[in-house]
């Protein structure tokens, strides 16, 4: 696999244009699930969640467990 790869085989790996295609489509994705669960951090004044979010990169998996599972805001009716 890639721990067995050859310098040549690296860079010829590299070259390839669907290697690139595959990293661009990873970046936006990840970009763009980072950008909605920082805005939405600081929205809620979360100053942990915006430093953590901000400092680790999962590729959006962290970012989609922090916004749809562990940002859930409160129904103020109930504090009523």
């Amino acid at each position: 696999m890639f721990y067995q790869m050859t310098l040549e085989q690296f860079i010829k790996l590299m070259e390839d244009p669907r290697f690139y295609a595959l990293f661009m489509a990873m970046a936006i994705w990840s970009i763009i699930w980072k950008g909605f669960a920082l805005w939405r951090a600081s929205k809620n004044h979360q100053k942990v969640w915006f430093i953590v979010l901000l400092g680790v990169n999962t590729v959006g998996i962290l970012e989609i467990l922090y916004l749809f599972y562990f940002s859930k805001k409160k129904d103020k009716n109930l504090l009523r």
